[in-house]
């Protein structure tokens, strides 16, 4: 399994904080069905080289800015000795698992925040077509809220925010579970939200994601789910 050095994406997107009422995005609606098998891994990070993105993972960001996505050691950490940690600045940063693309199942990972001024965020992406089009949803320390997106031609768009506690400096577990239109996100074993969503549609990679100056760590990436061959 190959490296992924993490670049910038698709740079000629521009950095767009700003939410929009858009039409709804079948991306991939045209394909033909895909045959589909069940999957399910957990990442810890820990067989990965400290200092370096992690093996099997493609890293970038939507947006202007220069994501630094590396694999360190923290003594903190729910599975010791590794974590991933997002320290770049840029609009969105990502970072995806390479080798599956999953249509409907399960995310889950540990996250601690540890400092932004004008974000401290953790997110997870699913249904990822490129660096401009995917979901995405966002436990947020600084503004104490979990909330919903949408990303399409490099633009995020709001579906839903709802109030949560979100303690800085420690470790929460994060989840998303998706079924064709139905979107439930969970937050320290609380479902905060729960609804229908037809904006992004089939298959994509699925991943982790932070915004602007967040300095988060991630653990413990849980993917399960029907993976399209």
């Amino acid at each position: 399994m190959m490296g992924f050095k993490a670049d910038s994406g698709n740079k000629q997107l521009p950095a767009n904080s700003k939410e929009q009422v858009m039409k709804p995005y079948l991306i991939g609606a045209l394909l033909l069905p895909l045959a589909c098998t069940a999957y399910g891994e957990t990442i810890n990070f820990d067989s990965d080289i400290v200092g370096e993105p992690p093996r099997g993972w493609h890293c970038g960001s939507t947006g202007k800015g220069v994501p630094h996505w590396t694999v360190e050691q923290d003594k903190s950490a729910p599975s010791t000795p590794n974590v991933l940690k997002q320290s770049g600045q840029a609009a969105f940063s990502w970072c995806v698992v390479e080798k599956n693309l999953i249509g409907d199942g399960t995310l889950e990972v540990k996250f601690k925040a540890l400092s932004g001024k004008e974000d401290q965020a953790a997110g997870l992406v699913w249904r990822w077509k490129d660096g401009g089009n995917y979901y995405v949803a966002r436990a947020n320390a600084l503004e104490n809220n979990v909330s919903l997106y949408y990303t399409v031609d490099g633009k995020r768009n709001t579906i839903k925010y709802v109030d949560a506690p979100v303690a800085l400096g420690e470790w929460h577990t994060f989840r998303v579970d998706f079924q064709d239109e139905t979107i439930r996100v969970s937050l320290n074993g609380k479902t905060y939200i729960d609804l229908k969503s037809d904006k992004i549609a089939g298959a994509g990679k699925a991943g982790v994601w932070t915004k602007a100056d967040s300095v988060t760590l991630f653990d413990d990436f849980v993917v399960e789910g029907k993976v399209s061959r």
